[in-house]
Parts: structure tokens; sequence; C-alpha cells
């Protein structure tokens, strides 16, 4: 399983922090280990691209900062 850790755009408050949770959390084989505004660190075996577009479906465009196998 890969840990990414990516910047996310609008996230600015506790509310936020849930809705970017719930939506990676949604994905089958993901798991959200930290949520802070801005950012998260996840670990996946879902492609990038996958988790990017459900963070933008749910209003919040992300780009992955580093990847770890």
């Amino acid at each position: 399983m890969a840990v990414l850790t990516l910047r996310i755009e609008n996230m600015h408050c506790g509310a936020c922090v849930r809705r970017v949770t719930a939506a990676l959390n949604r994905l089958p084989g993901t798991q959200a280990e930290e949520v802070r505004v801005g950012s998260a660190r996840v670990a996946t075996t879902a492609p990038p691209a996958q988790l990017q577009e459900a963070l933008s479906s749910a209003g919040f465009p992300a780009q992955v900062e580093s990847a770890t196998p």
C-alpha cells in the first residue's frame, strides 16, 4: 500500500476536513491517516488520479506532493 501526501485546495475549516476525510475513505483500499487544513496523508491502493478525481468531485482539487511505496 502506497502512502501519499496530498496538497488540497479549498480546505478552510473542520467541516472541510470531515468532507475530505469522508471522500477519501469512500474509495476502496483507501484510509485517510491524517487530514489537516490544506493537506492529507493517505494510505491507499487506489491510483493517485482516482483520489484526485474523488476530491475534485467533492470540491477540493488536490495535487500529489509525495508518494512512498
